[in-house]
């Protein structure tokens, strides 16, 4: 028989349940009830990730929101360790956000889902500001995210670009 051990390894990741949402599903016999749960899981060191899931109970859709999260993790190089690079903008569905890095002790100022979003990125100084006019947590998320995807790119194309000349 093998032995049961009860403790659960500790993750590098924080996590923080964003969103969560009863949905309804209509069948003939009536109605089917399950729950959204959107988790933005970060180590405060430059990762981040968002992950979506819906479930029968709170907890199961809970735990698939954090598998992929930690499966669409997004790795972006933090400027002195504590703010991005430049300021960028992205849009995702109805959700506009702009991100803007900021001096050294100014904080990190962004309201909602952005600001957990960022965070638990690891930047502490920025600017961050919801364009779009829906109160989502989801699109907002998910727009922090394909900012950030954003910053890394042009940060990227930038230095292949000097690397060249």
């Amino acid at each position: 028989m093998k032995p049961h051990f009860s403790k659960v390894a500790k993750s590098e990741f924080k996590e923080k349940v964003l969103d969560l949402r009863r949905v309804t599903r209509v069948v003939a016999g009536g109605k089917r009830f399950r729950f959204r749960a959107t988790v933005a899981l970060g180590d405060e060191k430059g990762r981040v990730g968002v992950g979506i899931a819906k479930g029968l109970d709170v907890q199961s859709a809970v735990n698939k929101a954090k598998t992929g999260a930690k499966k669409n993790i997004l790795t972006i190089d933090l400027k002195n360790g504590r703010t991005i690079p430049h300021e960028v903008s992205a849009k995702y569905s109805a959700a506009r956000v702009l991100l803007k890095p900021a001096a050294e002790g100014h904080g990190l100022k962004a309201g909602g889902a952005v600001r957990f979003v960022l965070s638990l990125a690891g930047v502490k100084d920025a600017t961050a500001k919801c364009l779009g006019r829906t109160p989502n947590k989801l699109t907002n998320a998910m727009a922090t995210i394909k900012a950030l995807g954003e910053l890394r790119a042009k940060h990227q194309n930038s230095d292949h670009a000097n690397s060249r000349t």
